[in-house]
């Protein structure tokens, strides 16, 4: 068998490597217009299929809606329609879920990521209520975040299958540490919806198993690397692809001890991005920190 051959991968399929951006702050506390546009810029030309503003990496839960908008606008625009922007979309509450997917669609998004923040527990039938008139608000696809580890309020399995079921939702990105679950969504969605890996699997793992690509703090700081494995992956050549994860891997044990914000900004501060620190109250890397990045970005060749 080939890997997924019945998924046609175009410019309107999602596949491939989608670095999760920081958020670059200026000290006057603004957006940094210019700094993010470079590096979106270097990360199109190292190769990235896609751009993810707004993930966890880009501190979504910490900022506030002009600032959530200001970002989306600067990687819209940086992007220029060569790759797709797949932007964040976080609330607690629906009707605000539903404004942000709106405002993205028509800042010129390609999607939108799908995450539920809650306060309070919310049942199955709430939680396929939030995702399905995200969906339904816009005309773009969506992708589902999951994330066992830091949500409240989970997608169980029987939920993302109802949910494969709305036109619109096209993928899933897991953020567990548990690729056997992952295996129980790709069987239960049955092709209905494609699945992303994220920095917590193993992306040749989840490749071999039917995953289209990964999204991923540490592509921000690793590109090329990242953008070459996924090309083993796709011509099937495992071996070379294991061989080049290992590294890969080291980078994301790494990133696994601290805060990722803190490790990826402390990353592109190394290679000379002044993404500036995480927002209060998050801590940026510590000394320690710092040289574990440096030691793992020097052995992938990313310094």
């Amino acid at each position: 068998m080939g890997w997924l051959p019945e998924i046609p991968l175009s410019e309107t399929h999602f596949h491939g490597v989608f670095p999760y951006l920081v958020s670059p702050f200026a000290t006057s506390g603004e957006v940094d217009a210019e700094v993010l546009a470079r590096l979106c810029n270097d990360l199109i030309g190292a190769g990235v299929h896609g751009l993810t503003p707004l993930g966890s990496t880009g501190e979504f839960a910490y900022l506030s809606r002009a600032q959530r908008r200001r970002v989306v606008e600067v990687v819209v625009q940086a992007a220029r329609r060569r790759v797709p922007v797949v932007a964040g979309v976080a609330s607690t509450t629906t009707a605000d879920a539903v404004s942000q997917a709106r405002e993205f669609e028509r800042l010129g998004c390609s999607g939108i990521l799908a995450i539920l923040e809650a306060y309070f527990p919310v049942p199955d039938e709430g939680v396929f209520a939030y995702f399905k008139a995200i969906a339904e608000a816009v005309s773009i696809p969506v992708v589902l975040y999951t994330n066992p580890n830091f949500q409240r309020s989970d997608l169980s399995l029987p939920v993302i299958e109802r949910l494969s079921r709305v036109p619109n939702v096209r993928y899933l990105k897991d953020a567990s540490s548990n690729t056997g679950r992952l295996l129980s969504i790709i069987n239960r969605v049955e092709g209905r919806m494609h699945v992303f890996a994220a920095s917590s699997h193993i992306p040749v793992c989840v490749m071999m198993i039917g995953g289209v690509g990964w999204m991923a703090g540490p592509a921000c700081v690793a590109p090329r690397q990242s953008v070459e494995l996924y090309e083993l992956c796709r011509r099937g050549d495992w071996a070379a692809a294991m061989e080049r994860q290992r590294p890969l891997w080291n980078l994301n044990q790494a990133f696994a001890k601290y805060n990722l914000a803190a490790c990826i900004k402390g990353g592109l501060q190394l290679q000379g991005y002044a993404v500036g620190a995480p927002l209060p109250p998050q801590a940026p890397l510590s000394p320690e920190g710092i040289e574990e990045v440096r030691r793992a970005l020097a052995a992938l060749g990313a310094l």
